[in-house]
Formats: C-alpha cells, structure tokens, sequence
C-alpha cells in the first residue's frame, strides 16, 4: 500500500487556490462580493494587463478592524457564518471564507483598511501565503486591496492564462453582471489606465443598464414586477422584437446573487413562445427574491449554480411574472420609412444603382472619391441633373452618370464573362408560384414544389464554400454592432475567420465592432443579426476547427442573403431560378436541413382523383 502523506501548508493552500482562482476575473468576483457584503456604496476596479499583474479594488464599505485584518488570509475564517446551521439561510454573497487565502496563495496581496472607529489605517502584505508586513497606515474609511503577479508561484498555471485583452474582457463581464445586480452601488471600472465604466448609484436599474449595455438594448426594455407565493420577480425583459439570436443578454439573480439557473431560463422563453420568432432569444435582467431557506448556494465551488426546496414556484413566478409584463407593456412595434435604401458601394469606389420592382429610379447616396461628404439624390430624369450636397448646403455640382435612360432607369454595360461549361437539364415548365413561396414546375413528368429561400440559401452557401476569394464590398455607412462582453471577446478572437469569409470587422471599442465590408450577396440590414449570431455559435466553443466554424458564417450570411419568403418573384426570375437549380444537382437540402423541393408524380396526382 502507498504510504500516506500530509501534505504541508504551502502544497495543500494552492491545492485549494486551484478551485477558487481560476483566473483574474474570478478574483474580482470574489473581492466585489466581499465589498458588497460591507455595505459599500461605491466600488472601483482596476486592472491592467489583463488583470494577470494588477487588480486593485476600493470601497467605502465597513472595513475591517486592525485586530481582525490577519484573519482574512486564514482559510475558512469568515464573519458571515458561525454555525452549520448559518448554511441553511444564507443571505450574504459570500460565506466560506477561502476566497482570500486562496487568492494570497498565489499572488502577491496589499490590503489597506480602515473603520469609522479607527483613527488609522492598517496595512497587510501577504505573498504566496508568507506574510511580509503589517503595519499601521493612513488611508479613508472602507478597505482597498491591491493584487499584484498572479500565479508567480505556479509558473505552470500561466500557460493557462489567456490573451489580456481575453482576460480583460472577462473582468468586464464580471463587473457588468455586479452593477446590474446592484444599481445601489455606483461601479467604477478603470482598464489599462481607462475609465471604461460608471454606474450612478441610484438604485435605478435601467439607468445602470444604459450605463452598462448602452442606449440600443435598454431601450427595448420592458419591466418587471410580480409576486406570488411570498416570492417576487423584479428587472426588465426584451420587447419581443429586440429580441436576439443567442441567450447571452438573460441574467438571472437569486437574492442579487448571480447564478446560472435552467428553471428560470425555460420559464423566460416559455413566456415569449408565440410572441417571439424561432431561433430568437429573449434578453433579461432578473432578480428572484426568496426567503433564503428556500434555496442551497452552496453546491459549487465558484456558487454560480444554486439548488430550490421546489422548481415549480420558481418556474411560475418568472413565467406569469414575464406573461404579464409582455402583455400589459408591450406595445405595437411602430413603422420608420426611411427617405431611400442605401446602394452599395463596392472597394473600387462605383455605385451601383438599380430600379425598383416598378422600374422607378431609387433615390441614392453618392460619396465622391477621396472625400468624407455624402449627397443624397433622386435619379436623374436624363443623362446630366445638378445635385445638391446635403452636406454642404448652397452648393450644387453636376453628375453625369453613363446609361442613365429619359426615365431615369439605369442599364448596365455588358460585361465579357468567359464562357461556362454546359450543363444538359432537363426540360421543365414553370407552373406558377404559391403564397409567393413556392415555385411549382413541371419537370419531366413530375409536378415539383420548390421552396424558393431554401433553394436559394444553399445556391449561396455552396458558392461561398467553393470560392477561393469571396467578393466583399465596401459599406456606405460601416454598421456598428453591440456585443455583450462574452460575445465581443469570442469575435475579437476571430476576426481573421470573419476576414476569410468575405468580413472587414474591427475592434471598435465598448463591446462594439464595426463592420466596414461584408459578402456582397449580403444586405446591409441583415449584418446586425449575422453578427450577433455567429458570436453566439463562436462562443458556444463546441470545436477548434476553423472549417466548421466558417460554415456557421456561410450558413447565416446564406440565410440572409437569399430571396425570403413572400418577396416577388417575376415569372423571368423564377424561370432563371430553376435553371440555376437544376444545374446544380446535388442540391437537396438547405444548410439547416429542410429540403429545397417536394415532388410529386403524375401518378399520385391521377390516384387522388381516381384516375389511377
């Protein structure tokens, strides 16, 4: 038998670090929470690099009184509970007591504290578990602690460490989720020597959303308010029509805890079911408020995941709690026509300029090359009109556009193509179409149901897939997306996959990107949701390899690129369409599976009506 050995402080102390400090984003939660606890009103965090050589965090809670400062760094010593039976209703937000000695085991720790009863100050060095210094010194009321070179003890553990700018935004995340579950308490975020974020503090919490999320997500917010079997739901809810393309906008507290909880999450969406589109995803801030013996927090180590006495009320409280605010609050989304539909223009700099389905010229934006103005203009009624620059008002210029007709139509020059390889398909007749979705034709003795989007969806993706270069053109207006910081972070990462799939996406700062060029088969308006819906799928990790990752990009730049459902089609389009169809044979199916076409043979045609 092997012999059994007792480890020593220092190897059992970092043993149990492991499970505590994972990375520089679980320090900072475990600090805020500590500073939470105290009753502080105002927080600021600071990192730098990442976090991975600096956290300081300061507030102006209770303190901790000198006699008591080196008891922080003890394991298991903790001021929120005394008894095993403490653990049945706990209502702090943290209570075992590891999370400061785990943290001083691997890293070098300042602490600086201070009382209202305390003239003075006190000061605590600790590194690696070994203590360096305790003294007296002068700062204000609260408690600051400084976390200096994690894991410089455990040089193995860096490896571990992420890019900073990941680490960074994960930090974010985590001082995001605190704001918002505590709008009482103004948070200051400071990264790389930035102020990046700051709460008010007024207990308001779409005022601290707005902060924190930005204009766009909070106004699209409805709120709150329900209670039931002595349990109460409280915070906001999406309108169904802000809603998104992933789940990672849905925030859910227990007590102002945050906690990851499935009951609560199938609640939300079941409430959303008939008000919302398929394969969109509500966005939420809420907070359950119960008696503490009601739920277990302590089931994980990090106690993101939490455990209820009973599910049901849970899952009824939040799901009447959201039925009601949507159908009390929400009101009908209202229409905004915009004056023209911006033409694209492409990396040389030519505006394309097309008719619409009247053979009416558009109106259309021109940008004069080497120049930031704009002028907006209706098609000329011949070949030569002055235009007058909205941006610069009183003057006018003369624009002669090639093949401009009396009209005012635009045709195209022809352009020599090499010729294409034929492909013999077979003789077919276009019947018509039904609920302007679905051609139907006849093809070789057989009647044929096309699904005119799912065809054209994966015309687009086999043509993204098989081409070398992907034609991207250059947007008018670049298209600013907002990202949660989990979102934002899983995009920054890939900004070269985007590249490869016909994308110019750069880092704009704030959780933002901005996207300046995307596949030219893609419309303007679409790039929004692709974004944020790829984000969703890059952040899921479900694999490495960068091929099915671009297939996620094809997949959703396909969907959106093709003809949707209910849009015209002329009987010359329809009649282009399926021969385009039906030279691509292996066609069978969309990227998401649904059969591009349905047929039906003569036979069981005439067997319906007894013919056969």
């Amino acid at each position: 038998m092997p012999e059994i050995n007792i480890l020593p402080k220092e190897v059992y102390q970092l043993i149990a670090a492991g499970e505590v400090v994972e990375r520089p984003s679980s320090i900072v939660k475990e600090m805020i929470e500590n500073s939470v606890d105290a009753g502080a009103k105002n927080i600021t965090v600071e990192i730098k690099n990442g976090g991975t050589t600096y956290i300081r965090i300061t507030d102006d809670g209770t303190g901790i009184e000198r006699s008591e400062v080196k008891k922080v760094f003890i394991p298991h010593a903790t001021s929120k509970i005394k008894f095993s039976a403490d653990l049945d209703s706990i209502s702090t937000l943290g209570f075992r007591g590891e999370a400061m000695a785990s943290v001083a085991a691997v890293a070098k720790v300042e602490l600086l504290s201070r009382t209202a009863d305390e003239e003075t100050g006190t000061r605590y060095e600790i590194a690696g578990g070994e203590e360096i210094d305790f003294s007296e010194a002068g700062c204000p009321k609260g408690t600051t602690i400084v976390v200096r070179d994690i894991f410089f003890n455990t040089p193995a553990r860096m490896k571990f460490l992420k890019k900073d700018v990941t680490e960074g935004n994960s930090v974010a995340g985590i001082v995001d989720r605190m704001a918002i579950s505590h709008p009482e308490i103004s948070f200051r975020f400071i990264r790389e020597g930035k102020q990046v974020l700051i709460t008010s503090g007024n207990g308001e919490l779409k005022s601290t959303v707005y902060s924190v999320f930005g204009r766009e997500f909070s106004d699209g917010l409805l709120d709150v308010d329900y209670s039931v079997n002595n349990m109460r739901v409280t915070g906001v809810v999406t309108k169904p029509t802000a809603s998104r393309k992933s789940r990672a906008m849905q925030f859910f507290f227990i007590n102002s805890r945050l906690v990851k909880c499935q009951t609560a999450m199938a609640a939300l969406e079941q409430a959303y079911r008939n008000a919302i589109m398929v394969g969109k995803f509500p966005g939420c801030i809420l907070n359950i408020e119960c008696d503490n013996s009601f739920v277990d927090v302590n089931v994980h180590p990090a106690k993101i995941e939490v455990r209820f006495a009973n599910e049901r009320p849970v899952f009824e409280l939040v799901y009447y709690g959201v039925k009601s605010a949507i159908e009390t609050l929400d009101t009908p989304k209202e229409a905004h026509f915009a004056p023209f539909k911006t033409p694209p223009v492409t990396a040389s700099g030519r505006l394309d300029l097309f008719t619409n389905k009247e053979n009416e010229p558009r109106q259309m934006q021109f940008k004069q090359k080497n120049s930031e103005d704009f002028w907006q203009v209706a098609a000329p009624s011949g070949p030569e009109a002055p235009l007058r620059s909205e941006g610069k008002a009183g003057e006018a210029f003369t624009l002669k556009l090639d093949n401009i007709g009396e009209k005012g139509e635009y045709t195209p020059k022809a352009e020599k193509k090499p010729e294409a390889e034929e492909i013999d398909i077979p003789d077919f007749r276009v019947v018509g179409e039904a609920f302007k979705t679905y051609i139907i034709a006849e093809i070789e003795g057989a009647l044929y149901f096309i699904d005119k989007h799912a065809a054209h969806e994966r015309m687009n993706f086999e043509k993204l897939k098989s081409s070398t270069v992907i034609n991207s053109q250059l947007l008018l207006q670049p298209v600013a997306v907002k990202l949660s910081k989990e979102e934002y972070n899983a995009v920054c990462e890939n900004l070269e996959l985007y590249s490869k799939c016909g994308f110019a996406v750069e880092d704009f700062g704030g959780s933002s990107v901005l996207v300046r060029e995307c596949p030219s088969m893609l419309s303007g308006e679409d790039i929004e949701d692709l974004i944020i819906e790829t984000a969703g799928k890059l952040l899921e990790g479900k694999t490495d390899i960068t091929p099915e990752k671009m297939d996620w990009i094809f997949h959703s730049t396909s969907c959106r690129a093709a003809v949707k459902a209910g849009d015209y089609t002329s009987p010359y389009e329809r009649d282009l369409f399926i021969k385009k169809l039906l030279s691509m044979p292996n066609i069978r199916y969309c990227p998401h599976g649904r059969p591009v076409m349905i047929k039906m043979s003569k036979y069981d045609i005439e067997k319906q009506f007894g013919r056969a």
